[in-house]
């Protein structure tokens, strides 16, 4: 991957964040919003690279995340204000409306953005994330569900989220994560170890340390419903259907499309709520094809 350019940018009082930005300068921008707690390196290379092939491709580290400044428990957040960091970023670097993708956590920024700052966005991607909606989900047999009663997350996700993170060394921290992602990855497709190994040592040569922060599961959750402007949306939106998804597991994706207006849906086969390098191409392809990029 050629590194084009990093930079810190000033999002709050008390708060920098780590951007980089690859590929062509004059290429029309593309932010993407990682999930809770991962950091911009997160995103693997390869599907950056494809993307930076056709757009200035950004992605940074959240607050309590990778070279970003670490302070929740002295100056604790709100997730509405990482979402405004989705703006600070765009405003630090210059770029007035972009293209910007959200995984996870990140998908529910992107909705947030698109309900609160739609001039600023050219289209939005969503992945792997629910819709911040009341409005029902409809079945295709036209009986309706309460958003509510959707499906939840899956217990062995939740039981090990629910795990005191202990310090055991690195390598005992490199076997929780890549267990972890084996978890999120879902059944379908062939799990990588050393893809998830080589990637979650990346993310720590990166930081600088094996320090898992909780800040994101401790944030204030609340006013993020967005209901009405998600319904009256006119922005561009994809929705990645994923349906190895232990998370937001299906209908969650067609009730997102169901909930944002002009929003439609692309499956990619086999996928969970992991990026391995099986769905690279697929989901590059959906992206550029979602950004005018390509055909």
């Amino acid at each position: 991957m050629q590194q084009q350019q990093q930079q810190f940018i000033d999002a709050a009082p008390g708060f920098r964040l780590w951007t980089e930005q690859l590929g062509p300068v004059d290429a029309p921008p593309l932010l993407l919003i990682a999930g809770a707690t991962m950091p911009g390196p997160g995103w693997p290379a390869p599907l950056v690279d494809a993307l930076a092939a056709h757009h200035r491709v950004i992605r940074y580290d959240h607050r309590d995340t990778g070279r970003s400044t670490w302070a929740f428990d002295e100056r604790p957040y709100r997730i509405t204000d990482l979402a405004q960091d989705v703006i600070a970023v765009l405003d630090g670097l210059g770029i007035g409306r972009a293209h910007i993708v959200g995984l996870s956590l990140g998908g529910m920024l992107a909705q947030l953005a698109l309900a609160d700052h739609p001039d600023r966005l050219l289209s939005a991607t969503l992945i792997g994330t629910n819709a911040l909606s009341t409005a029902p989900y409809t079945r295709p047999d036209g009986t309706e569900i309460p958003a509510a009663d959707l499906p939840g997350i899956s217990p062995e996700v939740l039981e090990m989220w629910a795990r005191p993170v202990e310090d055991h060394g690195l390598e005992a921290e490199l076997d929780r994560r890549v267990a972890h992602w084996r978890l999120l990855a879902g059944p379908q497709l062939p799990f990588d170890v050393d893809y998830f190994r080589d990637l979650e040592r990346g993310i720590i040569e990166h930081t600088g340390h094996y320090t898992s922060s909780t800040a994101h599961g401790r944030a204030d959750h609340s006013g993020m419903l967005r209901t009405e402007q998600l319904a009256a949306n006119e922005i561009p939106t994809l929705v990645i259907s994923a349906p190895a998804e232990p998370v937001f597991p299906p209908p969650h994706p067609h009730h997102l499309t169901q909930a944002i207006g002009t929003a439609h849906l692309v499956e990619i086969a086999g996928m969970g709520h992991a990026l391995p390098p099986a769905v690279h191409a697929p989901l590059a392809s959906a992206l550029l094809r979602h950004t005018g990029a390509t055909a």
